[in-house]
């Protein structure tokens, strides 16, 4: 077990003696995480820290930025994310440098890797809530839960409102289009897809696109060139970190051999804004949707 993953008998004793006890008096705070676990705060955080960027954005959007006190990297957006102090990454957050923040509240994603941090806090009184908004529809949910974490609520229904606006909207205008068939490209060399139960698929369903791997048995499988030829994709989707990843994208699907490729159907979307499952993806489907409709021309 390695110093990352483990807490030293120093690191617990730190974290014991900077832990500080819940406020009292105050009426508890009370809500739901996705991982369908009850959440209760002794009054409305206010030293919290995330351990994924998309929980960030998230607490950024209810309007509670301010009170965040570290994250993990990688947590870049919105630009005022990048000026909090960094406990580490996402699947090995360092310990020590949560203790010395002294959060109230532990914002975390996957449970493995957040467990051992997860354990610790549970001792010292740190209530931890888990985000992992699984649809579109969940990402204003998880923004008015923020709110309520952090009693910027008006701040965050307001914002909520507008993302389910935005959501009803966008289905409303592709609602009974032409399906089109859809290879949701997770990597190329090797060939990685992404199945129906990600919420880049339920962006996809948004467009009245279909995932033409979105009954595969895993979340991320591997699969052959020749099985996407097979599954005869109208279009490819990929998320990209720069604007000429696409063009060099589209490229290499035409030396493939992809008959989508060749008619230029190759679509780059921002990877954040893409994977994340926070406000950017509604960005990311709107953009999704046009691509999808001009192709359907």
């Amino acid at each position: 077990m390695t110093a990352n993953r483990a807490f030293t008998a120093a690191g617990l004793a730190l974290i014991l003696a900077l832990g500080a006890a819940p406020a009292r008096g105050a009426p508890a705070i009370r809500t739901v995480d996705d991982r369908n676990r009850e959440v209760v705060l002794a009054a409305s955080a206010r030293r919290a820290v995330t351990l994924a960027p998309h929980a960030t954005e998230l607490v950024y959007a209810a309007g509670a930025g301010g009170y965040l006190i570290a994250t993990v990297r990688g947590s870049d957006y919105p630009p005022a994310a990048r000026d909090l102090p960094l406990i580490g990454d996402g699947t090995q957050p360092d310990p020590e440098r949560v203790a010395a923040v002294r959060p109230d509240l532990l914002i975390a994603w996957q449970a493995a890797p957040a467990e051992p941090l997860a354990r610790v806090m549970d001792k010292l009184g740190v209530p931890v809530f888990y985000s992992d908004p699984p649809t579109l529809a969940a990402i204003p949910d998880a923004v008015e839960r923020m709110g309520v974490l952090f009693g910027t609520e008006p701040r965050a229904r307001a914002a909520a409102r507008d993302l389910r606006a935005r959501l009803d909207a966008l289905k409303a205008r592709y609602a009974g289009r032409r399906p089109v068939r859809v290879f949701v490209q997770a990597g190329l060399d090797p060939i990685y897809t992404l199945n129906d139960s990600s919420i880049v698929s339920d962006a996809l369903r948004a467009c009245g696109g279909v995932n033409v791997f979105g009954q595969a048995p895993v979340v991320a499988p591997q699969v052959t060139l020749e099985s996407v030829l097979a599954a005869r994709p109208e279009a490819v989707l990929a998320g990209v970190s720069r604007p000429e990843d696409t063009p060099r994208n589209l490229a290499a699907w035409q030396a493939l051999g992809l008959p989508a490729a060749r008619l230029g159907h190759v679509y780059g979307i921002d990877a954040d804004a893409l994977y994340r499952p926070g406000p950017r993806l509604l960005d990311a489907a709107e953009t999704l949707c046009a691509d999808l409709d001009r192709l359907r021309r």
